[in-house]
Formats: structure tokens, sequence, C-alpha cells
């Protein structure tokens, strides 16, 4: 019987080949930590880090099971780094900011160049009682026949910039409008604004966003505050939504904890901005037929007069 071993000096080979391979492994979810920690362009890919945070321990045990310590830590590294910055979003935040003040109910939904089920539209609003809607990509086709589904009937006070395409939008109330508008952003989309007066609160200023006509701010201290809502193209992963929040407002999903609910396909485009003096009571996501987007409903509490 003939015994075969591996010769002693290609066991170091080995080993060297094997941890060469776990770092290859290693290395995407690395490469992608370091994108988000500094906030570097990321393009469309960067909206899939919570997937990426998902796969980044599997290389962790990998390590681990083959037991090379240094690849192992380094995988941790990038695993918590994803983790830290996407967690936070599925847990409801210790406040949601003030929790008395005049309930208000907005909606916003991109149309899809204005094949959106307007009736659906309009139901929904109906139904979760909305008083302020956000709407992106609207056609004059689409404005027509939000119109004959009683939408105007519902909200009748607006202020609407349809355009053929993908580049119109408007915004639509129970309550008095005034400064009404719309603008172009760098990216060639109108933006409709306003400034809405509900009852027992003081005014507020709404912007349907499509990413994005300025940075905006949050309201001056002792100033309007502000809502933007809308489809801003970007996760809490992308840099420049980020340094938005960061001005002074909060992300109502993932203020109450539904942060990584999926509005677009599996990621989460479409966002409710509101500034850090109003209050988020619920998030709710819908689907809304013929629209390849998902709309978002979100109770706020705005501060009472």
């Amino acid at each position: 019987m003939t015994i075969t071993s591996t010769p002693p000096e290609v066991r170091p080979a080995h080993r060297v080949l094997r941890a060469g391979l776990l770092f290859l492994l290693v290395l995407p979810g690395l490469l992608w930590a370091g994108v988000r920690l500094f906030g570097l362009p990321g393009g469309y890919l960067l909206a899939f880090t919570p997937y990426a945070a998902a796969w980044a321990w599997i290389p962790v045990l990998a390590a681990l099971a083959a037991r090379k310590w240094l690849v192992a830590a380094v995988a941790v590294m990038a695993a918590a780094v994803l983790s830290v910055g996407v967690l936070p979003r599925a847990l409801p935040d210790a406040a949601h900011g003030p929790a008395g003040g005049t309930p208000l109910t907005v909606m916003t939904i991109n149309l899809f160049r204005g094949a959106a089920d307007p009736a659906a539209v309009t139901r929904l609003v109906r139904e979760h009682d909305v008083a302020v809607l956000a709407v992106q990509e609207l056609t004059p086709a689409a404005r027509d026949a939000l119109a004959a589904a009683g939408l105007d009937t519902l909200l009748p006070h607006r202020t609407l910039a349809a355009e053929p395409g993908a580049t119109g939008s408007g915004l639509y109330s129970r309550f008095p409008v005034t400064a009404t508008g719309a603008e172009r952003g760098p990216g060639g989309n109108l933006e409709a604004y306003a400034t809405v007066q509900p009852p027992g609160a003081g005014p507020v200023g709404v912007e349907s966003a499509h990413w994005g006509r300025r940075a905006d701010p949050a309201g001056e201290p002792g100033g309007v505050p502000r809502i933007l809502l809308g489809d801003f193209n970007a996760t809490l992963d992308h840099a420049p939504l980020r340094d938005l929040v960061a001005g002074g407002y909060r992300d109502a999903a993932d203020a109450v904890g539904d942060g990584l609910e999926p509005t677009l396909g599996p990621v989460t485009l479409d966002h409710v901005l509101v500034d850090r003096r109003i209050g988020v009571t619920d998030v709710d996501v819908r689907p809304v037929p013929r629209s390849d987007h998902r709309s978002i409903i979100a109770v706020l509490a705005l501060p009472a007069t």
C-alpha cells in the first residue's frame, strides 16, 4: 500500500491560495462599504446597499470557517459598516418628532409617464383621507384623467406643471395654496411647489420632488416648515440625499421603521422628507396599478398655531 501526502512545501501555497480566494470574496463588500462610508458616487447600483449588507456577512462566515482570522477581521469591518448604515431604517426612531399638533396626511406617487390608474390614485386619496398629494411624471392626459376620476373634487386646490413624457409634476391640496409654481431641476424635471395652509396649523411649504431643483434646506427656525415628497431617484445610501436629510429633515419611513420598504422594484427611491419640527405618526406604502412606483402615504403632525 502506497501512502501519499502533500509535500510540506506545498501546504503553505495552498493556505495562501485559500486566503487569497477568501479575500476576493470579501473585496466587493469592502469596496461597497468604502463607497457608502465616504459618500463616493455609486450610481443606481448603490440603491442595492441593503442587499449588499446582508450578503457581506457570507464572507465573514466563510473566513471564520476557514480560520483565516485576518481575512475575517476585514470582512467583519466591511459588513459592520454596511449594517450600521442600513439597519436603523428597519427600527423606529425613539422620537418621530412632535407627537401633538395638527394631523396632515400626505401622499406621493410617480405616475409612470402618466400611465398610472387614475381611479386607483383617487381611491387611495379618499380611503386614506389624504389632504396633500404630490405626483411626478404628470402628463396632460393624466391630469385630465385624474380630474375625470374625481380627484379635483377631493383636492380642489392645486398647482400643476403637466408635460408629455416623464418631466411633469403637480401638487393637489384640500386646503388653500399660495406661492405656487414649478421650477425645472438640473435633471430636466419640473417640480411643482406651493405653500399650503391647513386649518389649525401654520403654513407649510410643500414640493413635489423629482430630484431636484435645489438642495432645499429645511425651513429656518421660526420660518415656514417644509415637506419634500416624491421620487428622489436615490436611497438613503446616496450621499446627496443623506446630505439633504442632514440639512434639517427626517425621512418619514425611516422614522417609523419602514425605511427599507421598496418603492420601485426592490429598491427605495421615493421618500417623504419632513422638516424636523414636523412629527411622523404613520407611513404606508401602497401599489398603484400601471405605475412602476409604489405610493407613499404618511400621516404627519404639524406644529399647531
